[in-house]
């Protein structure tokens, strides 16, 4: 459309406002109550423009084809001032100190400050976020923001006339609230009376250093801009313009830094000398290192030594570690933790279309009618991702969740199922099944872009809703009501999480959920939006990228592929092992054998994280070897002969590939302490002890080397990214614009189609019985991630001081059990002390605990059993007994 404001033509999209089309034109209109991430409201009147001659409210009116627009006249500047001015003069003096955007406006309009007496008082009881209410203007920014883009709905108005303030919507203290602390209030906040203990009101953002970097926690991949001064960290904000998270966060990555800080953070290499852990200088603990390695290699050659690489760390540093055991040491010995999460995605996904990554970008499912959320608890996992898939279906889109618990998404789901753990193959063919009975199905797609519809048709036959529902326990009608939600949307997508991957049968759980997108077509068309996983760890899709696996090279090329092994050899110079190396519980395997050496594990605290704890203890304690790169002495680290200081991601140069395959740059905002390396300068001085040169001098140039070794990767480079902030792989060259929807002209595998896969049901590794009656499953919790080494030592601590086990009501009558109470759970392999949580949100028969406090020893509990396809844990399915009380 054409308006003219002020004079000057300017072209709009149809559903443009007066505000957006001054915007256009370059002007700005004050806006105390408007944030673009947000309905608009118009509350504060302080945005008054003239369209075609009567005085609208900018932020709230459109405009038509060919509207007239003024703002720069006499009247319209007055009636503007008089909104501010009387805004202002129920405010104390100090309201106008500082950058907030009232001061600023103020000043910009010559408004002086008021001298209201304070009167309202403050809430300073959150660890992140403080209330001074008589800073408050009553504009509902914050309880829109809390609502339209967080999704948590704890915030409200209080009050009436001049009293009405922000408050909790429970009533009571901030800290005791529904506040999930993503700082989304704080962070849209005009007048700061909202703010973080890092930036007080009256702070000048012109004092700090910005950088700009990606969020090390979860694998959403959030822009983030870091604010230090004095070699510290002053806070954390979500980056507008961020590709994923666009202006917001969660409490991890813009709050959750403080470990930063921790005095128990690692600073200089110990050395263990009798039961000791002693602190040595970076010579003697690369000689011993050094001297080690040689000793397993001579004793039994190269396969002697593993390593397992790390999810945290950069693609840089991943690239640089499996280079390293390839070209140094010699051998394939290396892995990385998605073996204990998304392995079964890799090989499932890879097997169905031909590559291991998810289908389609994020912001693609957004556009999808219908959302089928499967063994994912975004809200609490993903919260940036969750929120915005929240959104999405408040905003009418169809959604069907697939877990065995009632928590976040499911509670606005049109169909939950909650089917048994472990059953989740039958349950994905029953869903076949029905579509295939009603005709739900893309027959052109399936003629010409799929195969194995024949053998999946015959399979599919045992698996009629009534012997599902029998075996998933998901009633029938519930069956064929998601069926037909996915099967007639005209856009479907699928969204899934570890609750599909960790099982005795994950691959096949990845399998028989893509036959539902390829029975639609909807993957590789614009009939849908394919498969997608959320990834756990920051780096865990890039860890796998880079090649830390032991049967891939970078890019995902087998180890036994001679071309491919020929294009590493011409970058590395140095033959390249042909046989497959060790997975990680193969590594535990052979070191309680006494067949592997030397372990180096970097960044993963695998006494913590890994199951079966108790024999991954074993492994090191009988290793000869155990080297831990870490932040802090983890429980990992306590059973390691030498413990190297690692940087944080907030240290780090180089880039991260989140979880719908975007390279995202990370920058250093503050040096490691003490003596503490990142990991990339780590490896180089490993190879250096051991008298090798692994060329790659920066990070820049050891993601330069990797495009050369994966053609897939090989028109991204740091050069780029900082030009451009994001790029999807597949990108095979510099002008090629990356790939966010794969397999638009055919698909990855050998013959160009989509793959069907025929699995039969087969049961989990472990079933109640009547000395274990129920089943634990395994997750995360929102204030914290992964075992909390990180989150434990930053105030989230407040927010979270331990874990809980959640308990059914029902149950906990059974074994007279009170929430609150200290319990202990028992399983074949274990036992756990922690406190319980009676809520509906388990169904009976069924625990919940999350593991991000070691010394609870959550994963003691869990089994050894694997995939059977790539060894990924069996978290989700641990046959447990509970008692009240602690431990005997």
């Amino acid at each position: 459309m054409r308006v003219i404001v002020d004079g000057a033509d300017v072209t709009v999209p149809e559903e443009a406002t007066v505000l957006s089309s001054v915007r256009a034109a370059g002007a700005e209109l004050p806006t105390l109550c408007h944030d673009d991430r947000m309905s608009p409201v118009g509350s504060c009147r302080t945005c008054l423009a003239r369209l075609d001659g009567h005085v609208v409210a900018a932020c709230v009116t459109p405009v038509t084809d060919g509207a007239q627009v003024q703002v720069e006249q006499e009247d319209l500047s007055r009636l503007r001032r008089d909104a501010v001015e009387l805004i202002v003069s129920a405010l104390p003096g100090h309201a106008l100190e500082g950058d907030t955007e009232l001061a600023l406006l103020c000043r910009s309009l010559g408004i002086g400050p008021a001298a209201a007496e304070p009167e309202r008082g403050r809430d300073d009881s959150h660890p992140y976020v403080r209330l001074d209410r008589d800073l408050c203007i009553a504009c509902g920014r914050c309880v829109r923001m809390c609502a339209d883009v967080q999704g948590t709905f704890a915030l409200t108005l209080t009050g009436r006339g001049s009293h009405t303030v922000v408050a909790p919507g429970t009533g009571g203290p901030w800290a005791e609230s529904d506040c999930v602390a993503c700082g989304g209030c704080v962070d849209t906040c005009p007048t700061g009376a909202l703010t973080e203990p890092g930036l007080p009101p009256g702070t000048h953002l012109s004092a700090f250093t910005r950088t700009r970097t990606t969020c090390g926690y979860c694998g959403v991949g959030c822009t983030l801009d870091v604010l230090t001064r004095d070699g510290k960290i002053a806070a954390v904000t979500p980056a507008r313009d961020g590709p994923v998270n666009r202006g917001h966060a969660c409490v991890k990555g813009r709050f959750a830094h403080g470990f930063l800080r921790s005095p128990e953070r690692l600073t200089r290499p110990l050395l263990r000398r009798g039961s000791l852990l002693e602190p040595v200088d970076w010579p003697e603990a690369l000689d011993h290192i050094a001297r080690g390695l040689r000793a397993a290699i001579d004793q039994a050659g190269p396969d002697a030594v593993a390593a397992i690489s790390s999810a945290r760390a950069t693609n840089e540093e991943n690239y640089l570690i499996q280079k390293f055991m390839r070209t140094v040491i010699g051998t394939n010995n290396v892995d990385n933790c998605s073996r204990l999460c998304h392995s079964p995605s890799a090989a499932g996904l890879t097997a169905a279309f031909g590559l291991s990554g998810g289908t389609d970008s994020f912001d693609d499912v957004e556009q999808a009618d219908s959302l089928l959320v499967v063994g994912a608890n975004p809200i609490e996992a993903h919260p940036v991702v969750g929120a915005r898939l929240l959104q999405h279906v408040l905003r009418g889109t169809r959604l069907v969740v697939a877990d065995p618990r009632t928590v976040g998404l499911a509670e606005h789901a049109n169909v939950h199922l909650r089917p048994r753990p472990g059953t989740n193959v039958a349950l994905f063919n029953g869903l076949a099944h029905i579509l295939l009975a009603e005709d739900l199905t893309d027959q052109e797609f399936l003629r010409h872009r799929a195969t194995g519809l024949e053998e999946l048709t015959a399979l599919l036959d045992d698996y009629p809703p009534e012997r599902v529902s029998a075996i998933t326990g998901v009633p029938a009608p519930d069956l064929v009501a998601a069926a037909r939600l996915y099967g007639r949307a005209e856009r479907p997508a699928i969204v899934y999480g570890l609750g599909v991957t960790e099982h005795l049968h994950g691959t096949d759980g990845v399998r028989t959920l893509a036959n539902l997108a390829i029975l639609r077509g909807a993957v590789g068309t614009g009939r849908g939006y394919g498969v997608n996983p959320l990834r756990g760890q920051n780096n865990v899709q890039g860890a796998s990228d880079m090649g830390a696996l032991p049967d891939l090279l970078p890019g995902y090329a087998k180890v036994g592929d001679p071309a491919a092994r020929a294009r590493a050899e011409r970058a590395w110079g140095v033959p390249v092992p042909r046989r497959d190396g060790l997975r990680i519980p193969q590594m535990f395997a052979a070191a309680r054998a006494g067949d592997l050496r030397a372990l180096w594990i970097v960044g993963e605290d695998v006494c913590a994280t890994d199951p079966d704890t108790n024999r991954v203890v074993e492994a090191l304690e009988t290793c000869p070897l155990v080297i831990s790169q870490e932040l802090f002495l983890s429980e990992t680290a306590r059973h390691a002969d030498v413990v190297l200081p690692a940087a944080s991601w907030l240290e780090k140069d180089g880039t991260f590939v989140n979880f719908d395959r975007r390279f995202q740059r990370i920058c250093p905002a503050l040096s490691p302490p003490g003596q503490a390396r990142t990991d990339f300068a780590i490896v180089h001085a490993l190879a250096a002890a051991l008298g090798a040169d692994l060329g790659c001098p920066t990070p820049a140039a050891a993601l330069a080397e990797c495009g050369q070794v994966a053609p897939a990767f090989g028109g991204i480079s740091h050069q780029r990214l900082d030009r451009e902030g994001a790029l999807a792989w597949p990108c095979p060259d510099p002008e090629h614009p990356g790939t966010p929807k794969l397999y638009l002209d055919r698909f990855a595998t050998a013959d160009g189609l989509a793959h069907l896969a025929a699995c039969l049901y087969l049961p989990p590794g472990e079933s109640p019985d009547d000395d274990y009656p129920l089943i634990l499953i395994t997750g995360r919790r929102w204030a914290h991630y992964n075992s909390g080494n990180m989150t434990r030592r930053t105030d989230n601590i407040r927010l979270a001081p331990t874990d809980q086990i959640d308990v059914n009501p029902a149950d906990a009558a059974r074994h007279a059990v009170r929430d609150g109470d200290p319990v202990t759970v028992e399983s074949r392999h274990g036992r756990a002390a922690l406190i319980a949580r009676i809520t509906g949100d388990t169904a009976p028969g069924q625990l919940f605990c999350a593991f991000h406090f070691p010394a609870n020893r959550v994963n003691a509990l869990t089994s050894g059993h694997t995939d059977t396809v790539t060894s990924c844990p069996e978290y989700k399915v641990t046959a447990v007994r509970l008692s009240p009380g602690r431990p005997a």
